[in-house]
């Protein structure tokens, strides 16, 4: 056996002497491949003339690794352009709570991490926990991504991978793009050949763990949690005259989720959006931001993706470095993309000052007045701001893709604000001309700005207590009671919410926003106690994970 593995890797380096002025590695990245509608998770390499798919073997007995080919596609044989008959791509979603389920074992399984070492356990333990960690952080790199990413090969076979982001798939396709009108003809590789390629592979890679984003130790800064407030100014350097808009994204538990979109700024080559919004950030260390020409041709089918027809110009990203963003002070920085600069304020607010619910100082308006106060003046039993608020978003935004998840405009959420406060007549007429992920800001913003939350200081710890119930009927029970003995102008409120976001959730299949996601949403501002009553950490990269927990939970139930 041993002069076969000497012999194959003379042939290797040989191989490698060969053709190493003309083969070299771009880009290699763990994704996940879709076959036969099951999610594989794979090692992608892309050459300088072929892109590899290859999957790792099992270790058995202390053997090293190994990569098994998959299949591999010479770069002029690629298109991302399938037939005109393609059918549709089928994804299987993974349940919102299950991909929760997994972020909350990785959280514990990180803390359990710091607390051996400070405890200064041996490697033994430590080396155990990270194995369980590696093996969650694989399971959420498979079961996460749902964006497609589609291959064809000019002789008729096409594949599927699924990705995060807009951003990380537009990186793919771009960088293939590039290489492919540099590169030649590539003969078909041998079966030999292609074992050999293969087998290099181990020793080429540049990503070596899983995921990449959360390629870190654990002392490490695990990013901050809070509110980023980012204001996109303008834009500059373009050569002609299109219809603009800006999408922010940023990371959780390292896969980025697109938190908000400026309007379209049209046919301009100078947009001055000056559009401020308030993200929240959930372990975040990236802001990435991608700038897209807007497409009115609404028959136009783009067969790449078959989701959207807007085209990216440009995209760029920045480090969220906690130091620089603690000050009080906006931070204006400029994003460089493709020749293409943006113009952007930040300023961050960490957790321990976002919650606190401070009464406000104007007794005839309804943001931070007690509930009973505002229902009891207005001779009603649901606020108003909380009716014409879900009126619209019945009206016209039932099928927004991340409806309450998406950030609106802060400056139509804070207009919109005032004319609440001061009983302007025309704010009907105003939320009908706002882009619906405003009113819906503006509707979150209420709620967390109540003195206290809907469901009371007071009853906080009792919801907390009743969801660690293991007996599912007493668990439910508990809640019911719990809610029956809210304040009446609480419960009836809380009840005309839920009834809104079920049918919300009746969307899911266009809006994206399951009642899972929606009780992510909701849960910490309608639950979540003022900050004087609750235990909040001073670190703004330390997660608040058993409260919003509870929150969440309670919230689902």
């Amino acid at each position: 056996m041993r002069p076969n593995l000497t012999i194959l890797a003379y042939m290797q380096t040989t191989f490698w002497q060969t053709t190493n002025n003309n083969r070299q590695l771009l880009k290699d990245s763990f994704m996940v491949e879709l076959v036969e509608g099951t999610r594989k998770l794979r090692h992608v390499f892309l050459f300088t003339d072929l892109l590899l798919c290859a999957k790792l073997k099992k270790q058995i007995g202390g053997k090293n690794q190994q990569y098994d080919c998959k299949w591999y596609i010479p770069l002029t044989e690629l298109t991302f352009q399938g037939p005109e008959e393609m059918e549709p791509l089928t994804i299987p979603q993974v349940p919102d709570e299950e991909l929760d389920a997994i972020k909350v074992k990785i959280s514990h399984l990180r803390s359990e991490i710091q607390r051996e070492k400070r405890a200064n356990k041996g490697s033994k333990v430590i080396d155990r926990l990270r194995k369980k960690l590696s093996e969650q952080e694989s399971l959420l790199l498979l079961t996460s991504p749902s964006m497609p990413l589609r291959l064809f090969n000019k002789n008729g076979k096409s594949y599927s991978f699924l990705i995060s982001s807009d951003y990380e798939r537009s990186e793919w396709r771009e960088i293939i793009r590039e290489q492919q009108q540099k590169c030649v003809k590539t003969p078909s590789l041998t079966s030999m050949e292609l074992q050999i390629l293969t087998s290099s592979c181990l020793k080429l890679q540049t990503v070596h763990s899983i995921p990449l984003s959360l390629n870190k130790e654990e002392d490490e800064s695990s990013g901050l949690y809070g509110f980023l407030n980012v204001i996109v100014h303008s834009a500059s350097g373009l050569k002609q005259s299109l219809n603009l808009y800006c999408t922010l994204e940023v990371d959780s538990f390292g896969f980025f989720l697109n938190k908000a979109k400026t309007r379209v700024y049209r046919y301009t080559t100078e947009p001055k959006w000056n559009e401020e919004f308030e993200i929240e950030l959930e372990g975040s260390q990236t802001l990435r931001l991608l700038c897209y020409e807007k497409s009115y041709n609404r028959t136009k089918l783009n067969k790449e993706d078959a989701d959207s027809t807007d085209r990216i110009i440009g995209k760029g990203q920045i480090l969220l470095d906690p130091q620089i963003l603690q000050g009080k002070d906006w931070q204006r920085t400029v994003i460089p993309m493709n020749g293409i600069e943006v113009k952007l304020s930040m300023k961050f607010t960490s957790r321990e000052f976002s919650l606190k619910r401070m009464p406000s100082e104007k007794p005839m308006g309804v943001f931070g007045v007690k509930i009973s106060t505002v229902t009891k003046r207005e001779r009603s039993k649901v606020p108003y701001i909380v009716r014409q608020c879900l009126e619209e978003i019945e009206r016209r935004g039932m099928e927004e893709v991340g409806i309450y998840r998406v950030s609106g405009v802060a400056t139509d959420i804070q207009a919109l604000k005032t004319a609440f406060d001061t009983n302007n007549k025309d704010v009907s007429v105003m939320m009908s001309e706002m882009d619906v992920n405003a009113i819906a800001g503006t509707l979150k913003l209420y709620f967390r700005e109540l003195p206290e939350p809907l469901f009371t200081d007071e009853l906080y710890p009792n919801f907390a207590g009743g969801i660690t119930l293991t007996d599912s009927v007493a668990k439910e029970s508990c809640m019911l009671n719990l809610l029956l003995s809210l304040p009446e102008p609480n419960l009836v409120t809380f009840l005309f919410l839920l009834d809104h976001l079920k049918r919300v959730a009746e969307k899911e299949s266009i809006n994206k926003m399951s009642l899972h996601n929606l009780a992510t949403v909701f849960g910490p501002t309608l639950l979540r106690p003022a900050e004087k009553d609750s235990k909040i950490p001073s670190n703004p990269t330390q997660p608040i994970s058993m409260g919003d927990s509870w929150s969440l939970e309670v919230m689902a139930q």
